[in-house]
């Protein structure tokens, strides 16, 4: 297959623009299955969840379809929504062309630092409104509803809490490109009851530690909490959710 080697560089793009190459050029007709994502990023070069959010930039796009536990398979010209159809449409800005799964790896690094600085400088408001959002995402998981509304209330009041306008600001564009349809759509078929569960726990770890303003716990807990979410959205497509 005439791939190209990728650079880091917004690679989730670069892998999107290949394959919209490679269909446009008759390599891949409509109705042909795809090679499989191991396959692809082994002869690309990069890792698997890279390729994965390209895959799913082109679904969003309307170039390819994603038939779990079948494959993804091209689809006909008519349901192609141009090139990078995706790009933007979380609101504009450079967060509308962060690939998802660098930004979870952003937030852990730089969210564990926001809670250890949210258990040393939060006020009782903050603290009570990282509990309300909690509460929140519990309502709305024992109710079968993502929720994604009380998690991220919880993730901006620790970041008012942190005493750093910068950093809260820089949070806040996280959310903004969290709004965005490839992290939607990846949400879509990694989310579910279980997951809101796991992740609701994950936060309680977190408001427990900056209750009792140990920062060095709340940094762990924020941490290990990114890090088991970015490890749902790299998980085997055979567990994925039909849509």
């Amino acid at each position: 297959m005439p791939l190209q080697a990728v650079e880091s560089s917004r690679l989730y793009r670069q892998i999107a623009e290949q394959l919209r190459g490679l269909i446009s050029a008759g390599e891949f007709d409509a109705g042909t299955r795809l090679p499989a994502e191991r396959d692809l990023a082994k002869q690309l070069g990069v890792s698997r969840p890279s390729v994965r959010e390209a895959l799913i930039a082109l679904e969003v796009e309307g170039w390819v379809e994603v038939r779990t536990g079948s494959g993804i398979y091209v689809q006909p010209p008519q349901q192609r929504n141009g090139h990078g159809a995706a790009r933007g449409a979380n609101g504009g800005g450079d967060t509308a062309d962060w690939g998802p799964l660098e930004l979870m790896r952003a937030r852990e690094l730089v969210e564990g630092e926001v809670a250890a600085l949210a258990a040393r400088h939060a006020r009782k408001a903050h603290i009570a409104a990282m509990s309300s959002a909690l509460d929140h995402m519990q309502q709305d998981a024992a109710a079968g509803v993502e929720p994604r509304a009380g998690d991220e209330e919880f993730h901006t009041a620790i970041a008012q809490a942190c005493g750093n306008e910068v950093l809260n600001d820089t949070v806040r564009s996280y959310w903004s490109a969290r709004h965005g349809p490839i992290f939607s759509r990846l949400g879509d078929y990694f989310e579910n009851p279980a997951s809101w569960s796991a992740a609701v726990v994950e936060h309680a770890a977190v408001l427990e530690a900056i209750r009792a303003r140990d920062a060095q716990a709340a940094r762990a807990a924020m941490q290990q909490h990114l890090k088991k979410a970015t490890s749902r959205y790299s998980a085997s497509w055979r567990r994925a959710n039909h849509s």
